[in-house]
Formats: C-alpha cells, structure tokens, sequence
C-alpha cells in the first residue's frame, strides 16, 4: 500500500531525504573494483549473477537483440520516440559552434576551436524504471556535437535489457551498449 504524505506533516529534511542508510559501502565499492580491475569481465560476469537475476552471454548488446527489441516495442512508443528524438535534433542542432578566427592589423590570429569528444559513455537507470527519454536527450547532442563513438551501459535483468531501451539507443545512433 503507498502512503500518501502531507507537506504540512513533514520537513523540510523529510521531504529531501533520499533514505541514506548512513552506512559506510566506501570498503565494499573498492572491492568491487578491485576484483573487476584483476578478474575483468569474469568479475562482471559474477556480479550481473549475483546482483541481476543471471549472467548475459555477452556484454556487449547484438545486433539480434536490437532488431528483436522493435518487433517487442508497440509501433506509438517508437513513433512517439522518433518524435522525440527529432525535437531533440532540432533544438540542439542550434546550438552548435564551428569556432572562429580573428585576424588582426599585426598579423596576430585570435580563435577558438571547437573539437568535440571523440567517444562518449553513457550510463542510462534501467532496473525498476525506465528511462528512454534520458538516453534521448543524452546521446542526440552528442551525436550533433560531433562525437564519433556513443557506448552505453545499462542494467539487464537476468541478461535481459528493457527492449524500449534499446530501441531509443538505435534511434539515437548509439554505436555500442553494454549490459
């Protein structure tokens, strides 16, 4: 059952919370790395069993498993995210800057020049919710600005990554996703 809450009934501190347990995981974390830094994918492979339902055969997303995602994913939510994306497209195709160059009297040259990065990681929530139009509004600009590689990584259940997901990364022209 979902408790309903009462601005008047909480602080300010209450409403803000995030549920920090206050417990130190900093030991915890650096094992993790550790152990992934030592074992790679191996260590990877471990935890997506232990923490995600079951290991993926593979890391990295199938050209399969994308393909397969639009034939799971309704023919609105793609129409609907095609929308998306393109506003997206829009809006920040004007924000683009191709630099410049000043030429002065005494042969001095003042400038800017804009180099976009050339590969870009996102990491996009996909466990209890979803988030398509974070990915969207991540990868789009990227794409804009120039970068030539985008790889995301995002949880997969069991190996399993939500189809919508992947179909808003084929959209965005991701070029790599990892579970």
């Amino acid at each position: 059952m979902i408790k309903i809450y009462y601005q008047s009934e909480l602080t300010a501190n209450e409403i803000m919370s995030r549920g920090n347990s206050g417990a130190d995981i900093s030991e915890t974390v650096a094992k993790i790395i550790e152990n992934v830094k030592t074992n790679g994918d191996k260590a990877l492979f471990e935890y997506c069993e232990k923490f995600d339902g079951g290991a993926p055969k593979s890391l990295l997303v199938s050209k399969d498993e994308i393909d397969a995602a639009f034939d799971d994913v309704s023919d609105e939510l793609i129409a609907s995210m095609t929308e998306a994306r393109d506003n997206i497209h829009l809006y920040h195709s004007k924000q683009t800057n191709n630099g410049y160059v000043i030429s002065q009297k005494n042969g001095v040259m003042l400038g800017q020049k804009v180099t976009p990065i050339e590969k870009v990681g996102l990491y996009i929530p996909g466990g209890t919710a979803t988030y398509p139009s974070v990915l969207l509004m991540n990868a789009v600009p990227a794409k804009i600005a120039g970068c030539s590689e985008i790889a995301l990584a995002t949880p997969a259940k069991a190996g399993v990554i939500n189809p919508v997901l992947l179909v808003a990364a084929s959209l965005a022209g991701v070029d790599k996703i990892y579970k």
